[in-house]
């Protein structure tokens, strides 16, 4: 896929993958989906109920292994891509729901718009990986973390000179 367009200004920083507004995106569909589904029969619990909450939860965790792998911008593609389509399988699912008459059309046009708007997301995300992972040199686009340290308490001083 080639890119159409540069992102218009540098990303901020994230330090966490909890602080991309994709990620936040999918915890509200993800929400969502969950709310409408504990109203459906009980018969649907294993097949409609059970395939739409997973492909909805699945969208996030997919995000967050993405993150994991951003050294390496092939795996961070692939995880995105995963992520996208668990996406694409929420939309199926929410047609599914609204086909069933389990939900209204006024639900399945938000949790469908939610979904388009997270793939829209995941879509740039897709066309500029330079933006969250390693530069040429290895280096990550993010700030130093917490969990870097200096030195470990138990380390001999340091007598080079």
């Amino acid at each position: 896929m080639q890119p159409t367009s540069q992102p218009s200004k540098p990303l901020p920083f994230a330090r966490s993958f909890k602080e991309l507004a994709v990620y936040q995106k999918t915890r509200i569909l993800s929400r969502e989906v969950f709310k409408i589904t504990k109203r459906f029969p009980r018969e649907e619990a294993f097949s409609l109920t059970d395939q739409w909450r997973r492909a909805a939860r699945s969208i996030g965790a997919q995000i967050s292994e993405a993150w994991a792998k951003r050294r390496y911008p092939r795996h961070f593609l692939s995880k995105l891509t995963d992520a996208d389509g668990e996406q694409m399988e929420t939309q199926h699912w929410t047609i599914v729901a609204f086909d069933d008459g389990y939900i209204s059309r006024e639900e399945a046009h938000h949790i469908g718009s939610l979904a388009v708007e997270v793939g829209r997301m995941l879509g740039d995300m897709m066309q500029h990986p330079e933006s969250f992972c390693g530069d040429e040199y290895g280096v990550l686009k993010e700030t130093s973390a917490s969990y870097f340290v200096d030195e470990y308490p138990d380390d001999p001083p340091n007598t080079e000179h």
